[in-house]
């Protein structure tokens, strides 16, 4: 493509920036938070060499590690769900919640927390590590759910628009259940969830982060594949069935992508806001291109990166707990894809 060549060296400097910007950010939220942590001693505990101060080990170990990981899985994997939504429902504003699932996932876990918790005592509204794995599993197995629904709709309708009026109508009704099972709940059950519904990468702890990692580091690079098919449905879909696109098996494999990185997302750290629709657009700003085999690695690496930088502003120096997650990345998010947008408009 001829705008690829022209913008060859922007965008190689442009990956190469958002590589230091993930280092450099990824340092940064290993030393700063309630606790500073100097370079030297963060370095030392990292390479293995040890350190005199065990409290800095255990907080670099068990806690700023996870965390890290986490916020750059999780962002990345949004802002690539959200890119393929985006794309195959030619929709600037179509996000990785748009098909409801992200709202299945958390009827999963109302279902675990506001029934559960009624019917268990309140067990699983102290958490712990056998109430986040609980929490996990019912998130996951609601999000998958709403997501073979989805599939299975894309296989009988043929336009997007009302794939994507029927994803919303999902979304919908799992809120309004919700509803339901807040009104029967006690108050304790109902703060649990909506602790839960913030958002957090600090949930993730011991293994589970290890999984979390691991299943993202399989589908986001699985979901690279498909950068032909984005790149050919960005034509239009009467072109792209002239050019032998199955237009209707590449809009499942897509949404099928989409919504297991949004699923497993959900699962492990809420339903975060406004990565899967902000970045996509930071990425195409930068990069000046809409070719996928430049966007899809992009925003994977934007993702991380701004996932890194919430998270470094969700726990500023000084403060002894940290804000919620779904708080900054709204803060962070919304006026980026306003000015964006407003931009593109112009």
């Amino acid at each position: 493509m001829k705008e690829n060549r022209h913008n060859k060296p922007r965008q190689h400097v442009g990956m190469l920036l958002l590589l230091l910007s993930i280092g450099v950010l990824a340092l940064l939220n290993l030393m700063v938070g309630s606790v500073p942590i100097p370079l030297a001693d963060v370095s030392n505990i990292l390479l293995g060499r040890g350190c005199d101060n065990e409290v800095f080990t255990n907080i670099v170990l068990q806690t700023r590690v996870p965390q890290t990981l986490t916020a750059m899985a999780c962002g990345a994997g949004l802002s690539v769900a959200g890119l393929q939504m985006q794309t195959v429902f030619h929709n600037p504003l179509a996000g990785p919640s748009v098909l409801g699932i992200s709202s299945a996932a958390s009827l999963g876990v109302a279902f675990m927390v506001l029934l559960g918790g009624s019917l268990g005592g309140g067990v699983l509204n102290r958490f712990g590590v056998v109430g986040n794995s609980a929490l996990t599993v019912a998130a996951i197995g609601g999000a998958l759910a709403a997501m073979m629904l989805i599939v299975w709709l894309s296989k009988k309708v043929e336009g997007r628009a009302t794939l994507l009026i029927a994803g919303v109508l999902i979304g919908y009704i799992a809120s309004a259940i919700i509803g339901v099972l807040k009104y029967f709940s006690s108050e304790e059950d109902i703060r649990a969830y909506v602790i839960w519904g913030l958002g957090s990468f600090a949930r993730v702890t011991g293994g589970q982060v290890y999984v979390f990692v691991s299943l993202m580091a399989v589908f986001c690079p699985l979901s690279m594949l498909l950068a032909k098919p984005l790149n050919t449905l960005l034509l239009g879909e009467r072109y792209a069935a002239n050019l032998g696109l199955n237009v209707r098996g590449a809009r499942m494999c897509i949404i099928a992508s989409a919504g297991i990185l949004t699923a497993i997302t959900t699962a492990y750290c809420g339903p975060v806001m406004f990565l899967g629709l902000a970045v996509p657009h930071i990425s195409r700003g930068l990069f000046a291109t809409a070719d996928h085999r430049i966007l899809l690695p992009a925003t994977l690496m934007a993702g991380a990166t701004l996932a890194l930088a919430c998270n470094l502003i969700a726990r500023l120096p000084g403060m002894e707990g940290a804000l919620p997650i779904n708080s900054v990345t709204s803060l962070i998010g919304a006026p980026v894809a306003l000015t964006i947008l407003l931009k593109r408009r112009q």
